[in-house]
């Protein structure tokens, strides 16, 4: 007689509480995974720019005068000043500590007195260099040198991406939205990963956008693929002409591993989040809502308020109760809900997601 199955369980506590396995995601897991940057509308012109972190470093992408979009640590190569913020637009990217200036190409340009130094080799300082990849518009960055390029990561993610939103390559952002969590990052990107608590906790979602019950998740790569139906178009919370186009009355998303994700509701809109982790029990969400310059920005805003007054919202209470519960001496992990069947009361995703999560700090 065969041994019986044992249910597969949630990770232990220690994966989303313990400071020391965060930092070994930091050094290697979230140094060594493509994440989000930001997008090409925000570098229109030579010299425009914008900072941002990942595994606790800061970088920036800059537009060079050939048009080439470029990234870098923001670190300047003489005694380590942070070099920019923010965003902006520069000709030079000059350091505030001692007026080095860097080529947009990376190159030291000039330094006050650097002649004088015996030896001096200029050409050989350059501002190091990180991997960005343009993704459907969207600017992703990898700190590995040696990582495989987004289409082995994500396979088939751009052309299906493209197909849902036609207007991909004119989009904007149009709205920001952004929520701080108390709670590990993985807290909040399990969440995201499955919709069984749905039905429960997100009325105006599962009533007002898609048809709940039809909900299914799968693994493509290191993404998870979320599909459903549309809701009924007399219960929709915003109008969508399900006929403009062959994907036009679907809901898609494909969540990247480790924290990015785009989400497109019916109507082609296209929206976006990305996780910022703070430390091992703090997290920040960033949803981006994008159009085209003719887009109805109106309803798209409508959209970003009412989704951070529900959906958001009802997410940030759920995760920081999970967090608070992690903390706790009476938490055992329990089995995780497989059904052989899939569908919107089975964790599958979930059960893919953990085991990214332990070969990140296990392998």
């Amino acid at each position: 007689m065969s041994e019986p199955t044992l249910p597969i369980k949630s990770l232990d506590a220690r994966y989303y509480t313990d400071p020391a396995i965060y930092k070994a995601e930091q050094l290697g897991v979230l140094a060594r995974t493509w994440q989000f940057a930001g997008h090409v509308s925000q570098l229109k012109q030579p010299g425009d720019y914008f900072c941002f972190d990942i595994a606790g470093e800061s970088l920036f992408c800059i537009k060079t005068q050939a048009g080439d979009i470029k990234g870098y640590f923001n670190v300047c190569q003489h005694r380590a000043h942070q070099l920019l913020k923010g965003s902006g637009n520069t000709t030079l990217v000059v350091c505030p500590y001692h007026a080095w200036s860097y080529e947009l190409t990376g190159e030291l340009r000039s330094g006050p007195n650097i002649k004088s130094v015996p030896g001096f080799d200029k050409e050989s300082i350059c501002l190091n260099e990180i991997r960005v990849e343009n993704f459907c518009g969207f600017l992703f960055a990898n700190l590995d040198p040696l990582a495989k390029p987004m289409s082995e990561w994500y396979p088939n993610v751009a052309e299906e991406l493209s197909a849902f939103v036609p207007d991909i390559d004119r989009l904007e952002a149009v709205e920001w939205v952004t929520a701080e969590e108390k709670c590990n990052w993985k807290v909040s990107v399990e969440n995201y990963s499955e919709c069984y608590h749905c039905q429960l906790n997100h009325p105006t979602f599962a009533n007002g956008i898609v048809k709940a019950s039809t909900y299914d998740i799968q693994p493509q790569g290191y993404c998870l693929r979320h599909t459903t139906e549309c809701q009924n178009l007399d219960k929709m919370s915003y109008p969508i002409d399900v006929n403009a186009n062959e994907f036009a009355g679907h809901y898609s998303s494909w969540f990247l591993w480790p924290m990015t994700s785009f989400q497109v509701y019916p109507g082609n809109v296209l929206n976006t989040y990305h996780w910022r982790p703070v430390d091992h029990e703090n997290v920040v969400i960033h949803r981006g809502w994008f159009g085209t310059e003719e887009a109805d920005k109106s309803m798209l805003r409508q959209l970003a308020v009412q989704d951070r007054e529900t959906t958001v919202e009802e997410d940030v209470h759920l995760v920081e109760s999970v967090q608070r519960g992690l903390n706790s001496r009476g938490y055992t992990p329990g089995p995780l809900v497989l059904d052989p069947n899939h569908g919107v009361k089975s964790e599958h995703s979930i059960a893919a997601l953990q085991r990214w999560m332990r070969e990140a700090v296990d392998e």
